[in-house]
């Protein structure tokens, strides 16, 4: 069996979680940093999508990031992250659609004729609220140890936070703020963030992790 292309671009929240899963699982891959303003041509025929992360494992092309998490879980789950009840499926749904579209209209709404940012991080904010109150009395969205969830929703609160941290570390959301800081000083968030080279056709591999 050759080892799993997996095209990722750093900073992508989506792309970010698709590493935890497979770092988690303790699966090499090759890993191949896409610069999305100058895309190479193999991943361009290899993603369906255009997008990342998109992850090749022998004929087999997963282009959906919690496709991977879940692919890479299926092949080896030491930390039990897939042990988690159906309202953890419900989170991470609620995070990639209505939470991730008022994000998306909130940090980028010069893209959208009709965002206005207070109002998107209003209609963001209630879903922070949710979780906030889901984390109150423990360490993760389920109990003490992390699961799916945890890792399938943290880079988008990060990704929230980022967009004015000022604003995001007023808020009255002790729980959130605890977790999210516990996720971004964890060696495995490090270890996950390491900057590779641009990839371009033809270049020597990569692994990750490294």
């Amino acid at each position: 069996m050759t080892r799993p292309v997996l095209y990722s671009f750093r900073r992508c929240p989506y792309a970010m979680r698709a590493r935890l899963a497979l770092a988690s699982a303790g699966l090499s891959v090759e890993l191949r940093e896409v610069v999305l303003r100058d895309k190479p041509a193999a991943f361009l025929a290899t993603s369906p999508s255009g997008t990342v992360p998109c992850l090749k494992a022998d004929n087999n092309v997963i282009d959906e990031s919690l496709d991977i998490m879940l692919w890479a879980l299926s092949q080896n789950d030491p930390e039990s992250l897939l042990d988690m009840p159906n309202e953890g499926h419900a989170l991470i749904a609620t995070t990639d659609g209505p939470f991730k579209t008022a994000l998306d209209r909130y940090k980028y709404h010069t893209r959208y004729d009709d965002a206005d940012p207070e109002t998107e991080r209003r209609k963001a904010s209630s879903h922070l609220v949710v979780l906030n109150q889901q984390l109150a009395g423990q360490d993760w969205l389920f109990g003490p140890n992390p699961c799916l969830a945890d890792l399938a929703i943290l880079p988008f609160v990060r990704q929230f936070a980022m967009t004015d941290r000022h604003w995001f570390d007023a808020q009255g959301w002790p729980n959130l703020h605890r977790w999210l800081e516990t996720f971004l000083a964890a060696p495995r968030f490090a270890a996950i963030m390491t900057k590779y080279p641009q990839w371009r056709d033809g270049d020597a591999p990569t692994l990750f992790p490294s």
